[in-house]
């Protein structure tokens, strides 16, 4: 979420998240030769203040956590793919969902943990395809990274506020509320970069009410911190060809 630490990871760590999310090395030609496209809206939020200092810094806000200040970016992110597809399998109307910390310092493109989660309607193929096309749009390393399913029951926004839950809740949970602006419209940022994906509509400023993440020993939650929607666009003519591993 950084758009400092995104322009050096791009230029030194050439989407290396391929390899971390798995891809099997029997598939890494047809991975390479792909076509694919994703049009996808965010409903997301973290713990910074409103509006994610990561955007501009290669480090997270600071917390009083456990005694003492601790500098680190704990967000949902649950997706709704607009339109799309990974070769011949589309991907239009799917739900998938990544819960994550940078960590403290991610000026070298070194993020903390994720969990990608996939709604339990997918297929296979899609869920393969989207593992795939996140490791172009996120194009930098984990510390750990796994994936897991869920339910994604509740997925909705209207222009006043967003909600989105997996497993009623239980799992995960987003609920945002628009920023009051100069008039009824929303409040956007525009010509702001979202991680590596070239093209989106602009940050739709929304803090949160409540963003959660209420399983295992990383669970967390937080309420009034940031939160924005996002519509994101990219396809696979957009990722420069990498040079076959020796």
């Amino acid at each position: 979420m950084v758009r400092k630490m995104l322009g050096a990871a791009l230029a030194g760590v050439p989407v290396v998240a391929l390899a971390l999310v798995a891809v099997p090395a029997s598939r890494t030609a047809d991975v390479a030769k792909a076509d694919w496209a994703l049009n996808a809206t965010a409903i997301e939020a973290c713990s910074c203040p409103m509006f994610c200092q990561c955007y501009f810094n290669p480090a997270p806000a600071g917390h009083q956590h456990e005694g003492g200040q601790k500098h680190f970016c704990r967000a949902n992110l649950a997706y709704k793919v607009n339109r799309g597809h990974y070769g011949e399998t589309k991907l239009d109307g799917v739900k998938f969902w990544v819960a994550n910390d940078l960590g403290g310092d991610f000026s070298k493109g070194q993020m903390d943990w994720a969990v990608m989660y996939f709604d339990k309607a997918m297929t296979k193929a899609q869920r393969e395809g989207l593992q795939t096309i996140f490791g172009h749009v996120f194009p930098v390393k984990w510390n750990s990274f796994t994936t897991a399913e869920a339910d994604i029951d509740t997925w909705v926004f209207d222009k006043d506020t967003a909600h989105a839950r997996m497993d009623g809740g239980k799992t995960a949970e987003v609920k945002l509320k628009r920023f009051p602006g100069n008039t009824d419209d929303p409040v956007v940022i525009r010509n702001l970069k979202y991680w590596g994906a070239p093209r989106n509509d602009g940050f739709v400023l929304m803090p949160n009410e409540v963003e959660a993440y209420r399983v295992g020993p990383k669970a967390f939650e937080f309420k009034g911190t940031n939160g924005f929607m996002i519509t994101i666009d990219m396809t696979s003519k957009d990722v420069a060809p990498q040079t076959a591993a020796n």
